[in-house]
């Protein structure tokens, strides 16, 4: 089995591993702007005019976490990881080492303590995202690649890495921008305010770093205006400060370091579906595929391009088929309110895992002599010695499962939803079907259960 094979890491990973569903939450100042998280980066938007505009008028007065909550976990989610601090440096706590923080703002409010309080009353796990980058900060470098004043560099030809568009030098003046910075002053601030999240809110079960850019061979990694990897956050004493203070805590691999998954517990496949299991180096990881419900991170007022309910219970399902997890992201507005596109489909996830999730929590890949069959997936769990076929797509009647372990292992099976038996093939049927051998063939009703996005079949094992 997969599972077994998976190399140790230092991190806590087997509630990971079990609960496999998460809610990610996007929120900050980028909600009043309203058109993507990247806004300050993708419009080189100076310092001066987004804190006016939006640090000036940041006032949430809808936000409830108790919402928040009470909708995630009805969803059938575990756990939560939110932005602590995004790209934009603008903290959601009462960090004692900046001025830029909601509490400061109209808000006036830590908005981080109470949602910690909120998730944790309803029994989902603590995460924190915190950006490695900080396009606020005073001593951060200004980079080429996605800094909000990179186009006041001089002219280079280097592809961003964020999603701006290239520096073109368009409002260089000469003047050095990054004189006086210091980088090292910043790694300790990041440090700081790190140490701050590990000592405050009680037991984090993830911290979610986010991100090292390594793209230019041809300029040393320790330039900072070209490379942003281990050296500028200081990966290695921020690894160790972490490991000293919650020893426990699940580390994304964006660390850039030295390390077996750049010193994280888990891969981090991001807006991108897997068609395997993780590997590395040719070995299975534990991992965690990060989607939206349509294409930006943020409050987006005006993107319309969202999936179905049905498509979401199917990536959480592709997800555990392969032995990952799901964390599906909201980006809650201005106010304090999760979009009502994203609590509709919440909901409706929730419905399904009510009858559906002990085809989830506890469950990977199926055992290799398990074929699954086309428009289906399948998870299993090891220790209820269970099978679970999710039917993406209703056949006509019957569900064939060839192979000589399905004929030879299962003992009986049932819609999940309801408990209803699903019977083998009668004589009359198997006259008329040429099936291989070692096929076992289950009859199923004409029409799908009713009001159920994605049947499920499960299969007790001898």
């Amino acid at each position: 089995m997969l599972e077994t094979q998976i190399a140790p890491t230092p991190g806590d990973t087997s509630w990971f591993r079990h609960d496999r569903f998460g809610l990610f939450i996007h929120w900050g100042l980028y909600a009043l702007p309203a058109r993507h998280e990247w806004v300050k980066s993708m419009e080189c938007i100076p310092d001066g005019i987004y804190d006016r505009r939006y640090f000036e008028h940041f006032d949430p007065d809808l936000y409830d976490p108790q919402r928040w909550a009470a909708a995630a976990a009805n969803a059938g989610m575990k756990y939560f990881v939110v932005t602590t601090k995004h790209h934009d440096g603008f903290c959601l706590w009462d960090s004692k080492h900046t001025d830029y923080k909601s509490t400061n703002s109209p808000c006036g409010k830590d908005l981080l303590r109470p949602m910690v309080d909120a998730f944790s009353s309803r029994g989902l796990r603590t995460g924190f995202y915190h950006s490695l980058l900080d396009w606020h900060h005073p001593d951060y470098i200004v980079d080429y690649k996605n800094h909000s004043r990179r186009n006041e560099l001089p002219p280079a030809d280097v592809p961003p890495v964020g999603m701006g568009p290239a520096a073109t030098g368009a409002n260089h003046t000469g003047a050095d921008i990054n004189a006086g910075r210091d980088q090292s002053r910043y790694a300790a601030y990041l440090r700081d305010q790190v140490r701050e999240l590990l000592t405050e809110f009680g037991d984090v079960s993830a911290l979610w770093f986010d991100f090292s850019f390594v793209r230019d061979p041809d300029h040393p990694r320790d330039d900072f205006v070209y490379n942003k990897g281990r050296e500028a956050w200081q990966s290695e004493k921020l690894y160790e400060m972490i490991r000293e203070l919650q020893p426990n805590v699940l580390l994304t691999d964006r660390l850039d370091l030295d390390r077996h998954l750049s010193g994280g517990d888990f891969k981090t496949p991001e807006q991108a579906q897997p068609t395997q299991w993780v590997e590395v180096d040719g070995q299975p990881v534990t991992w965690e595929a990060c989607q939206t419900f349509s294409g930006s991170w943020g409050y987006y007022r005006d993107e319309h391009d969202w999936r179905s309910t049905k498509q979401l219970i199917t990536t959480l399902i592709d997800c555990v088929s392969k032995g990952g997890n799901l964390l599906l992201n909201v980006g809650p507005n201005g106010r304090g309110e999760i979009d009502q596109r994203a609590l509709d489909r919440l909901e409706g996830i929730g419905r399904w895992m009510r009858l559906h999730s002990r085809s989830i929590y506890g469950c990977t890949q199926a055992p290799d002599e398990f074929a699954c069959p086309r428009d289906c997936r399948l998870t299993y769990h090891p220790e209820k010695n269970r099978l679970y076929l999710h039917l993406l797509s209703w056949p006509y009647k019957f569900v064939h499962l060839t192979g000589r372990a399905y004929a030879d292992r299962v003992e009986y099976a049932q819609l999940l939803n309801d408990a209803s038996e699903c019977r083998g093939l009668d004589e009359w049927h198997a006259s008329h079907l040429q099936l291989p051998e070692h096929t076992l063939t289950l009859a199923l009703p004409q029409r799908e259960p009713e009001g159920v996005e994605v049947p499920v079949i499960e299969l007790f094992l001898r």
